[in-house]
């Protein structure tokens, strides 16, 4: 993943542009669930083998979206938060830094935002992560023991 803030890519005015369009975006739920609905970066990475480290935190940061519209998950800085809505908004900006009609370049400033975006939010996917896990272990508990026939 990338370790490297990259600079360029977030000074550029799309990246600006999808930063404006953050908090009408956070602040309605239902456009924050059309937002993650319509970005189809899975079938970008899709099974690309040079993007293979970034699709499980990705799926993670899109299952936090999710959730965190819905109001069941609150566990996120505002400051997290918006930057990972931009990240997901500038992915689905059609025009930012290299156009995405560009066949075979057109997805890698978006790819690489989202690496890098997943990268620095990576404690809170873990702490989300383990959200996750403990809301399954509440809703599937382990089945109660009954006794069994009494043994004579």
């Amino acid at each position: 993943m990338a370790e490297k803030t990259p600079p360029r890519l977030l000074n550029s005015w799309a990246y600006q542009k999808a930063k404006h369009a953050v908090n009408a975006t956070l602040g309605s739920p239902a456009k924050l669930l059309e937002l993650v609905s319509n970005a189809r970066i899975l079938n970008v990475l899709g099974n690309n083998e040079r993007f293979s480290d970034i699709v499980e935190p990705v799926k993670t940061a899109f299952r936090l979206l999710k959730r965190y519209a819905k109001g069941d998950y609150r566990d996120i800085s505002k400051e997290s938060l918006a930057l990972l809505a931009t990240s997901v908004i500038y992915f689905v900006m059609p025009i930012d830094l290299i156009p995405d009609f560009l066949l075979g370049l057109g997805f890698l400033d978006d790819i690489s935002l989202l690496a890098w975006t997943v990268n620095a939010l990576s404690q809170d996917l873990d702490r989300f992560t383990e959200w996750e896990k403990a809301q399954a272990e509440e809703s599937d508990p382990e089945p109660l023991l009954l006794p069994g026939p009494a043994k004579d």
